[in-house]
């Protein structure tokens, strides 16, 4: 049996680069994603501001204790716990406390509902779908016209379950638990960004609609955002961790992938399926050749592949077993001018990474080609 921790490089994602954008929780996503023997390329889109430091959650606060509210909405179990610690740690802990204790309070999810129970409180209802839609719609079919309804934000504004509640005659207070910023440093961002422009990244992974809004934010920013948005949709795999993540991905025309539960270890487990699934396969003198983002399989062995030696790679499976002129592969190697001699460095280079020299054949004074088994040779002639 395959053992992840022994041979992470034979694992599920191996040769494949997964890009990550979360600041929380970043460390356990890469951990995971490495047991199963992928790059990471961690670079996170925002950053939190500590509670504690947030004025706007301190004047919601006393705002919540001194104009008790009917209904309070829980919408995180970290963003529920950190409100309760913020606001003992201002001498604010037992009254708010004392009247979440009077009020009717609801948990959108069973994460929530725990921090809720943790804090010796109880809570009066919580969807089995962990949807804020579900939740709204239990609060208009009760009626809100003329209640207070304090909603704790997740990061960022939830305009349309705000708007819903106003437009049903509430008053809703937000409250804003912990904010969401842009990084301090941007350096690592746009590297991100630079890598989903020439494909250098299979995948991209989001845990948080605010950092999926904050990527593309930088991207318009920097005039690549149609070139991000290119990527997305055909090359670089944007995986998502749940629906309300995937919406500012969607507004802009990205198709997304989603695991069932809205968990780490489903989206990791998901990409497991779906990078490999994406691979392009062939059988090459004898064997069996799996190209993927920055190596290859061989017979199931991982061969690690330079940059210039994949992008020969690439332009000789378009065409599998079809000869591919020098000029041809000279135009896909990135910057290599305008010598042919690059050609040969480079394929030197690949047949050696490959450990197989027979699988690319020279063809003399024409080019380069994979040696595609005979009985393949007919089905991708026509192709």
């Amino acid at each position: 049996m395959y053992d992840e921790q022994q041979h992470p490089e034979q694992g599920p994602l191996a040769g494949f680069t997964v890009g990550v954008t979360a600041a929380r929780r970043a460390e356990e996503l890469g951990a995971l994603l490495q047991r199963r023997g992928a790059a990471v390329l961690h670079a996170p889109t925002l950053r939190i501001v500590p509670l504690a430091d947030d004025g706007e959650l301190l004047v919601a606060t006393k705002e919540l204790i001194d104009q008790v509210p009917d209904v309070v909405v829980a919408t995180t179990a970290i963003g529920f716990r950190g409100w309760i610690e913020a606001a003992e740690g201002w001498g604010l802990g037992e009254p708010l406390l004392a009247r979440l204790r009077g009020v009717e309070l609801l948990a959108r999810g069973p994460k929530v509902k725990g921090a809720i129970r943790a804090a010796g409180l109880t809570e009066e209802w919580s969807p089995s779908s962990e949807s804020m839609a579900e939740v709204l719609d239990r609060l208009l079919e009760e009626g809100v016209d003329g209640r207070r309804v304090a909603v704790q934000l997740h990061g960022e504004p939830l305009p349309g379950f705000v708007e819903s509640l106003r437009a049903g005659g509430a008053e809703v207070v937000p409250v804003p638990v912990y904010r969401w910023m842009p990084p301090e440093d941007l350096g690592p961002v746009d590297r991100l960004l630079e890598a989903v422009v020439s494909r250098g990244l299979d995948a991209l992974t989001f845990t948080s609609a605010p950092a999926a809004a904050s990527l593309l934010s930088r991207a318009e920013d920097r005039g690549l955002l149609a070139e991000v948005l290119s990527a997305l949709g055909h090359d670089v795999l944007p995986a998502c961790v749940g629906p309300v993540t995937a919406l500012p991905l969607q507004v802009r025309g990205v198709d997304t992938v989603q695991p069932e539960r809205y968990r780490l270890g489903p989206l990791v487990q998901l990409l497991c399926q779906e990078l490999p699934g994406r691979a392009r396969a062939l059988p090459v003198a004898g064997h069996r050749m799996e190209i993927r983002g920055h190596a290859v399989l061989i017979d199931g062995e991982l061969k690690p592949v330079p940059p210039a030696g994949m992008s020969l790679l690439r332009a000789l499976a378009r065409r599998p077993g079809w000869v591919v002129a020098r000029a041809d592969l000279l135009r896909a190697l990135p910057g290599a001018g305008r010598d042919e001699h690059a050609v040969e460095t480079a394929m030197a280079r690949l047949r050696t990474a490959l450990g197989a020299p027979k699988l690319i054949q020279t063809v003399v004074k024409r080019g380069y080609r994979l040696a595609l088994d005979p009985a393949a040779d007919a089905k991708y002639a026509d192709a």
